[in-house]
């Protein structure tokens, strides 16, 4: 096996820990929070939004059903996470946003992991930091790319085919 097939071999595998592991630890951080993980990535995704959405694009972001999607978002009104506001462009529609003062719980709930993720990424130079920004952003691509792709196969709604 040539050094190039071994680094790709330790790379997709080190990708599968940190994807089991993050799953986990978005585990831990949810009963911290006292939220459900997929309610945590909703309030995730609205913080690195910084700005009020539609729930279609909650649905889109966190893999729910439209319909699922306007229950999350109620369960995140009700528990005091998220406000609904007029869509000023289209009154029949309304946006979802972060209540007011949520930035700073977020914050103070990601400040010890979000330390020590920077020390791990303070070890590494400007170039090896935009070439691991760089991975990230592409791996997401494909990553979501082939959500939609299996969320959309032939057959997925069929008794007995979950894909």
């Amino acid at each position: 096996m040539s050094n190039r097939q071994e680094l790709m071999r330790r790379i997709i595998a080190e990708s599968q820990r940190h994807y089991a592991a993050y799953v986990l630890f978005n585990q831990a951080m949810a009963d911290e929070l006292g939220l459900h993980p997929t309610d945590l990535q909703c309030v995730s995704m609205l913080d690195l939004e910084g700005g009020p959405v539609t729930t279609g694009q909650i649905a889109k972001f966190t893999g729910l059903t439209p319909g699922s999607a306007s229950r999350l978002v109620d369960r995140l009104e009700k528990a005091g996470l998220a406000v609904r506001q007029s869509d000023p462009g289209d009154r029949r529609r309304a946006l979802v946003a972060l209540a007011p003062g949520m930035r700073e719980r977020i914050a103070a709930a990601w400040s010890r992991p979000g330390t020590a993720y920077g020390q791990v990424l303070g070890a590494y130079s400007d170039e090896e930091l935009g070439i691991i920004s760089d991975y990230l952003r592409r791996a997401t691509d494909v990553a979501l790319a082939h959500a939609e792709h299996l969320g959309t196969a032939p057959g997925r709604d069929e008794p007995g085919n979950p894909r």
